[in-house]
């Protein structure tokens, strides 16, 4: 009975992404914003899983600097803000390369201009704002890339994200094998974009980062393919402005001469939390980026964070490699 109910919930979530995929692009502009921040509101009431997420990692990352009303207010802009960001992806259809600069305004573009179409490229993205529109809008100024795809536990819904996703020249690419096949790609003088603060198992190849003075694991595949290829890593980000529409920022290149995969990484993050500090609430704050507890924690972590062998063992390797560095 279990599985007969998963295969009519999958397709039902399929019906309605259908549905929601022709309807919101007949929406205006205007219209589509409001329905996001309607339904961020309402999410961030109905979801109380990932509401209670979100105020533990608030609580946690900066301490008594917030109320607890304040928190609340910055949950649910988080949850606006996420909701915008999937709405947006929906309403798309309607970005052109004519007519998205309306939409999206550039920052400090130029460090990407520098390197030309002959240089291979990573784009170091984040879960703030509306990354969906970061990358085609990266798609529309010229900078398309392969990217690798995350497949949904219903893969249904997969063809339908993709089509959207690659709608202003992207490939996208399935997880499996992915990185591998980047390499090929960035050695062709070829471009990506990476989500570099999803937090990874300890058993994949990872790196342990400070993160608001908290450990967590994230990606080092940014790092891995610098090392191979020689491509800059530029992070970028979105940030939301009035009336529905973004900012597009280039920060300056990662400097990875004479660092490791873990250096370069904690750079790329360091790149963007000062972003966060000042404007917390279009981060994902109800994912859980703090999924592994040190043993040695020195200062208080999530609810739901949890110790891990593995973890632990990275973090005191990764002190090791430092100290014999700085001994050296």
């Amino acid at each position: 009975m279990r599985s007969i109910w998963k295969k009519i919930r999958h397709r039902l979530e399929w019906v309605g992404l259908l549905f929601a995929a022709k309807l919101i692009p007949m929406l205006s502009r205007e219209a589509c914003y409001r329905l996001a921040l309607g339904l961020g509101s309402l999410m961030s009431v109905l979801d109380r899983h990932g509401r209670k997420v979100a105020l533990s990692n608030l609580e946690v990352a900066f301490g008594d600097r917030f109320s607890p009303g304040e928190r609340e207010r910055i949950t649910r802009e988080s949850f606006q803000n996420f909701a915008r960001t999937m709405l947006d992806l929906l309403w798309s259809p309607r970005l052109t390369a004519d007519n998205f600069s309306k939409y999206i305004e550039l920052e400090n573009f130029e460090e990407t201009a520098r390197y030309g179409p002959e240089r291979s490229i990573m784009i170091a993205c984040y879960h703030y704002s509306n990354f969906e529109w970061l990358s085609l809008a990266c798609g529309f100024l010229d900078l398309k890339g392969t990217i690798i795809s995350q497949e949904f536990k219903n893969s249904l819904l997969d063809p339908i994200f993709k089509k959207l996703r690659e709608q202003s020249g992207h490939e996208l690419i399935p997880r499996q094998g992915g990185i591998v096949r980047l390499y090929k790609v960035m050695r062709r003088k070829g471009r990506t974009a990476l989500l570099v603060d999803l937090t990874l198992h300890p058993r994949m190849p990872s790196v342990a980062i400070d993160c608001f003075g908290l450990k967590t694991n994230v990606t080092s595949a940014h790092a891995w393919l610098n090392e191979q290829t020689g491509a800059p890593i530029i992070p970028a980000h979105t940030e939301p402005l009035p009336n529905g529409r973004y900012r597009l920022v280039f920060h300056p290149k990662i400097e990875t001469a004479g660092r490791d995969h873990q250096q370069i990484a904690q750079a790329c993050w360091d790149s963007f939390e000062a972003y966060v500090r000042k404007n917390p609430a279009p981060w994902l704050w109800m994912y859980k980026h703090w999924r592994y507890k040190p043993a040695t924690a020195d200062r208080p972590y999530p609810f739901y964070s949890r110790p891990h062998r593995r973890f632990d063992k990275r973090i005191a390797g990764q002190a090791e490699n430092k100290a014999a560095s700085a001994s050296s």
